[in-house]
């Protein structure tokens, strides 16, 4: 009698037990995993994707910033009902997501790269040399003249002055989206080589130079307003591939590769590209009728098929098969937001330590020495601060554009070692949607540290609600050359972009989380709990 009634002491004690698990355990998980349909909190993991997932429901924890341990997804999200009009839009979603809202510092003036006063009167002796200069071109009959004007709140000269410490410009800045406007459609009324093509003169010859300077042909075209737009004009159909064997450093250079590297990094939010747009440009009326090179007019001629064409002025290279032509006259390209001047606002240009060899046959250390990184990390300035981590952003940057040939790197003067790294000239982007070349991701994979708010954002759009080639082509859709990139252009970012997550796991199976995700955010205790924003960097990161 005893032994039956410990028999069903136990069996009501083990039914207890089960009912409590399940109650208390087991469901909870399975509402959590499985949300109602009115939910629009969650962000469930990529069914396709690797397992590094931002829910962290499995594989990898996402590390989240200090002092935010009770900021679960849900508070990270933005609801249907905070913006219906941005709902239908995952661009204006992604935009909305806290990690595109981080509070930036009010910035002190050391931390400006410009002062309005200095650079009103920079600006202001500029104009009027121009205006000297063009007296003594108004006689020539063969220039057409427009008026010009100086204007103190013009796009471009509103964004050299916000460009600071952390960024070329601030996400919700409105100039910048005037700015695309304008370069897209103000008059131009001078166009002339860059500077750099200009240096080449008298110095291009096959011995010294690899590449023809035919292949990247590029003018600089001032605009009625004085602003100023490095113009690069359409070498390559959109749907061309670049062949498999033409070397990176002689491929051509793709007007709407840069178009779509300023609209990347934007959505990175490493807004260190200056701005871009597409536009149709008249050859004759826009740069023939306006240039008062000689040099550049002299390369000018018409084809057999009527088109109006020029090619570049390099010696070894001025022949009509590396001409570019119009249609008859219009030829569409890039317009790119010059910087500042260097006499206002002095850059200097830093070898890239996974520099590639410009040579047919050599190899640099970086790739035949897997603990290359090693050393590195014992070298000025990439031993402390943060200009290794910002050289691993611009190699996940330059791995999802498929660009191999970052060989430099530019910084502002001013704002010394921990200032961010300019990515300039991406042209050479965008020429392969059918190869990922693993070797420019080197840097993050013999280095294996990312910084912390680089790799939330990358997880981020590898969701099916933020999917990278989704947002990119909204993004795109804006440019008056649209399409800007092909579809297999766009499916091989979000292939790549599981490329750099996969990397970044292997890291951290292999080293530990703490030792290759770099905390870069403040705290953000003080911050209200309901939907608590993550904080601003520490500095730029």
């Amino acid at each position: 009698m005893m032994l039956r009634r410990d028999r069903l002491l136990l069996s009501v004690t083990l039914t207890a037990i089960f009912t409590a698990d399940l109650y208390f355990v087991l469901l909870p998980k399975l509402r959590h995993r499985q949300p109602g349909p009115g939910d629009g909190g969650c962000i469930c993991p990529s069914s396709r994707g690797t397992n590094f997932t931002i829910a962290g429901y499995s594989g990898l924890t996402t590390p989240w910033p200090s002092n935010t341990t009770s900021m679960d997804l849900q508070g990270m999200e933005v609801r249907a009902t905070d913006n219906p009009t941005d709902w239908g839009s995952k661009l204006g979603r992604l935009f909305a997501h806290p990690l595109y809202n981080i509070q930036t510092p009010e910035l002190v003036l050391e931390e400006r790269l410009l002062q309005s006063e200095e650079v009103m009167g920079y600006y202001r002796r500029k104009v009027s040399r121009w205006e000297r200069h063009m007296k003594l071109y108004s006689e020539a009959a063969t220039l057409l003249e427009h008026q010009a004007t100086f204007d103190p709140e013009a796009s471009w000269l509103k964004f050299h002055l916000g460009i600071n410490r952390y960024a070329l410009y601030a996400r919700e800045d409105p100039t910048i989206t005037r700015l695309l406007k304008d370069m897209q459609s103000t008059t131009v009324i001078s166009a002339d080589y860059t500077q750099d093509e200009k240096a080449l003169k008298g110095a291009c010859d096959c011995t010294r130079v690899v590449k023809p300077s035919g292949y990247h042909l590029k003018l600089a075209l001032k605009m009625q307003n004085f602003g100023k737009a490095m113009f690069k004009p359409m070498r390559q159909q959109r749907d061309q591939e670049t062949p498999d064997d033409l070397f990176y450093f002689v491929d051509f250079q793709r007007h709407n590769a840069e178009i779509a590297a300023f609209h990347l990094d934007r959505i990175l939010d490493f807004r260190r590209v200056p701005p871009v747009v597409g536009r149709l440009v008249n050859l004759t009326g826009e740069i023939l009728l306006t240039t008062h090179n000689e040099d550049l007019r002299s390369v000018f001629f018409t084809s057999p098929a009527n088109n109006t064409c020029f090619f570049a002025k390099c010696l070894y290279v001025c022949k009509t098969e590396y001409a570019v032509c119009g249609s008859p006259d219009l030829l569409e390209g890039s317009m790119s937001a010059y910087l500042p001047g260097l006499s206002i606002a002095p850059r200097i240009s830093i070898p890239n330590p996974w520099i590639r060899s410009y040579t047919f046959t050599g190899r640099e250390e970086w790739e035949v020495n897997p603990l290359y990184c090693d050393t590195i990390k014992q070298l000025y300035p990439y031993n402390s601060g943060n200009r290794l981590l910002n050289i691993i952003d611009m190699a996940i940057f330059d791995f999802l554009i498929g660009n191999m040939d970052r060989h430099h790197y530019e910084i502002f003067t001013k704002f010394g070692d921990e200032g961010f790294l300019l990515h300039f000239d991406n042209a050479r982007g965008f020429g392969k949607h059918s190869q990922d070349e693993m070797s420019i991701l080197a840097p993050l994979s013999q280095c294996c540290i990312i910084k912390r708010s680089t790799l939330l954002r990358l997880q981020l759009l590898s969701q099916d609600r933020y999917r990278l080639s989704d947002v990119m082509r909204e993004s795109l859709g804006g440019d008056a050359l649209q399409p800007v990139l092909t579809e297999p252009h766009l499916q091989a970012l979000d292939r790549r972009l599981q490329r750099v997550l996969k990397t970044v796991h292997r890291c951290v199976r292999r080293l530990g989380e703490a030792q290759v995700i770099t905390t870069d955010f403040v705290d953000t205790s003080a911050m209200p709990e309901s939907v608590k924003p993550v904080s601003a960097p520490n500095k730029e990161r």
